[in-house]
């Protein structure tokens, strides 16, 4: 009955004094010793989370690393193509574009018949200048016909198969062209060069010509259609004791960049030397 008794009073104690620390613990008290006894747990616990985020980190990294790799090299690819689309749609409005003035020149001047054709090659040879465009004799393309675009002339066609024709251009040093001033009236002639420079020649001394002048095909000599635009005159070259003066001109149309032209089918050159006996 003793040791019964013995017994209940150490339990009653114990539970008095587990009761007195919660109290204590809850009033604020003991939370420094609480501190200082889970201090040591709290670090431990998070040395052990840091080593865990690192084998996940070390597992999972290489594998976003790849997707991101993955994605990115995709992004870039979907870029080039947009690049590439962008670019296509530009040459297609830019094509569309010239079609449309060749077009609008064809309309302004129905008296003659025309066939558009596309640059396709040039003479590599330095000292010559020739175009070959993707149009011939089976597209009704001869010899001699001239060769325009809607900013001016461009040449005559020096040579032709069934689906391709050479085209000389009017800088060539075989080239020569009758003009006439557009302000003045006055004719001269116009000459192609080895360097692929215009150079306006037998200019009468006391014609005054001065640069930015206007020159038009005067149609004599029978090669090339009456009032074509072939450029304008950029320097004059005169001395007082010559006879005829000359002029440098810049062409109305960039040969470098041509990419269409209009060939003229329904005029016929004609051949001067055959009337001269030369």
């Amino acid at each position: 009955m003793r040791f019964k008794n013995s017994r209940t009073f150490r339990t009653a104690v114990t539970a008095l004094v587990i009761l007195g620390i919660v109290l204590l613990a809850f009033s604020g008290f003991l939370r420094p010793v609480l501190g200082v006894m889970m201090d040591p747990f709290v670090k431990a616990q998070g040395w052990i989370s840091n080593q865990f985020m690192a084998v996940y980190d070390f597992f999972t990294l290489p594998r976003e690393v790849t997707d991101l790799m993955a994605e990115n090299a995709e992004l870039k690819n979907e870029v080039a193509q947009l690049q590439s689309q962008i670019i296509e749609l530009q040459e297609q409005l830019s094509e569309a574009d010239i079609l449309y003035a060749l077009l609008d020149f064809a309309r302004a001047k129905p008296e003659n018949t025309y066939v558009a054709a596309s640059v396709i090659g040039r003479d590599p040879n330095p000292f010559m200048h020739y175009l070959i465009i993707d149009h011939g004799s089976d597209d009704g393309i001869r010899y001699g016909m001239p060769v325009v675009t809607q900013q001016g002339l461009v040449g005559k066609v020096d040579a032709v198969t069934a689906s391709a024709a050479r085209v000389q251009l009017i800088n060539d040093p075989d080239s020569s062209i009758n003009v006439r001033m557009q302000s003045l009236n006055e004719e001269a002639q116009l000459v192609g060069s080895i360097t692929g420079d215009l150079e306006l020649t037998m200019i009468p001394s006391d014609v005054d010509l001065q640069p930015g002048e206007i020159l038009l095909t005067s149609g004599l000599g029978g090669n090339y259609p009456a009032d074509v635009v072939v450029g304008q005159v950029a320097t004059v070259q005169k001395k007082e004791s010559d006879i005829f003066q000359t002029a440098l001109v810049q062409s109305a149309i960039d040969f470098s960049t041509l990419r269409a032209v209009l060939v003229i089918t329904n005029f016929n050159a004609i051949d001067i030397d055959l009337l001269t006996g030369d």
